[in-house]
């Protein structure tokens, strides 16, 4: 997986359930009055700002939303509303705070989606008819100006939080103050662990990435060619092409230590020399120096490692295994001593997810490779070696084991820290947004329309 991607994991869904009961027993999810069933032309519903809300927006938020799976019955116009109301005012404060997004970023993201959709869709003449377009380029226009949207919406709420922090005793509070009865229920948990072998790859391989490297940060450096042209050319991480190597980082931003080294010692528009990740090679554009914040472009290429190579990584891993289930050593130890994975070697192969926990809920598994090699498993048992080539730019072998099985469960705090403090720690970063919202409404122009006046939200959007 490259550091891209694991940046941009989704939220866990646990955490979206655990919040969502915790907004519900706080009052704080929108709720919405007795609906209107007069037909109107395509009509402005609402302003925020600068920006309009049709009723033609509310009608694709419908659509949007049932796309996704968003549970029916609680599907309403004011529901909607609510949601691009607030939509609307991060778009028009994260404007007026010069929080811009590239054109290139907007279309990567929007191209990703796209193929998501057409993935689920079949075609993406089905998903241009979803959407009631007239034909392709109509769909993109449109979906172009929700992506832009909810691209600067998202910069405004990530720079609202970023400095959000919690303390043990706020997760305690957090937990113990909701009802026994209203604790979300985990479904079943598995602990695992890692080991795992990667080819290995000839100095002359090597050298020709650096080659490579060397002569497109000499083209850039000369005016023959833009960075960014060759990040869409030769950068091999899937996701930083969305955005044409583009990214905002500061010294929290989890990125490897070798990176983020190289990208604090650049001066503004300065190129790094090639150099070297467990990724691969990159190199760094940094354009812009923006408080502690670093505007950088990257690209990433990997040696390649040749067959006979992959092979013997194979039968290295095989091998393990046998002396693993023979007892000659124990899956620990040989992960200490033989893996690859620096991430979880000295720990004996102990995954861990992007907040630290230690347990994966088996029907929530968003590595689907990861979970048809353990689905099946009982405690103590390990996987077959396995190929991995998704999500990383150098493929490599992989077998698990299953430390632990957990049945499924109502949240304990003890054995659950981490879930619960992902979880009350975003209930702290929604309050600063909520409290933000309610002090940003009142310096900005809202209109609603009266067919709306009705509906109840969670934020005083009609202004009394």
């Amino acid at each position: 997986m490259s550091q891209f991607e694991i940046l941009n994991k989704n939220m866990n869904v646990f955490l979206k359930n655990f919040l969502t009961v915790v907004l519900a027993l706080a009052g704080s999810v929108a709720m919405q009055a007795q609906e209107t069933s007069k037909k109107r032309i395509d009509g402005v519903v609402g302003v925020v700002g600068d920006y309009v809300i049709l009723d033609s927006d509310i009608d694709n938020g419908l659509i949007e939303a049932r796309a996704i799976g968003y549970p029916e019955e609680e599907l309403t116009r004011c529901r909607v509303l609510g949601t691009l109301l607030e939509t609307r005012l991060f778009t028009h404060q994260a404007i007026q705070d010069s929080l811009l997004v590239s054109s290139e970023e907007i279309n990567g993201r929007m191209d990703d989606q796209i193929d998501t959709m057409v993935e689920r869709a079949g075609s993406i003449d089905r998903v241009v008819s979803y959407y009631n377009k007239k034909n392709y380029e109509e769909f993109r226009a449109y979906f172009y100006e929700i992506m832009e949207q909810n691209l600067l919406a998202s910069r405004m709420q990530n720079h609202l939080t970023e400095t959000v922090s919690i303390t043990p005793e706020e997760i305690r509070q957090f937990y113990n103050e909701i009802p026994k009865d209203s604790l979300p229920l985990i479904g079943d948990e598995v602990e695992l662990a890692e080991i795992v072998i990667k080819p290995e790859i000839s100095k002359d391989e090597h050298q020709q990435v650096i080659d490579l490297l060397n002569e497109v940060r000499n083209n850039v450096l000369s005016g023959s060619t833009s960075f960014q042209s060759q990040v869409y050319r030769y950068s091999e991480d899937r996701k930083s092409l969305e955005t044409g190597g583009f990214f905002v980082m500061d010294k929290k931003t989890p990125f490897v230590k070798e990176f983020k080294d190289m990208a604090f010692s650049l001066k503004e528009g300065e190129i790094s020399r090639p150099f070297e990740t467990e990724f691969g090679y990159h190199l760094i554009f940094l354009e812009k120096i923006d408080g502690k914040n670093l505007e950088i472009r990257y690209l990433v290429v990997a040696p390649k490692p040749s067959q006979e190579s992959i092979d013997k990584a194979k039968k290295e891993l095989d091998d393990l295994r046998i002396r693993i289930l023979n007892n000659e050593i124990s899956f620990a130890d040989a992960a200490r001593m033989y893996s690859h994975q620096k991430e979880t070697k000295n720990s004996g192969g102990i995954i861990t997810d992007y907040s630290g926990d230690t347990r994966f809920e088996l029907n929530r598994m968003e590595d689907r490779v990861l979970y048809s090699m353990v689905s099946n498993l009982k405690v103590g048992e390990i996987s077959s070696t396995t190929l991995i080539t998704e999500g990383t730019t150098i493929p490599y072998y992989r077998m698990v084991q299953v430390i632990d099985k957990i049945p499924e469960h109502y949240a304990d705090f003890s054995n659950d820290y981490m879930k619960i403090r992902s979880a009350a720690l975003q209930s702290k970063r929604n309050e600063v947004i909520g409290n933000w919202i309610s002090k940003t409404i009142q310096n900005t122009y809202i209109f609603i329309n009266e067919d709306y006046k009705d509906c109840t939200f969670r934020s005083n959007w009609i202004k009394n």
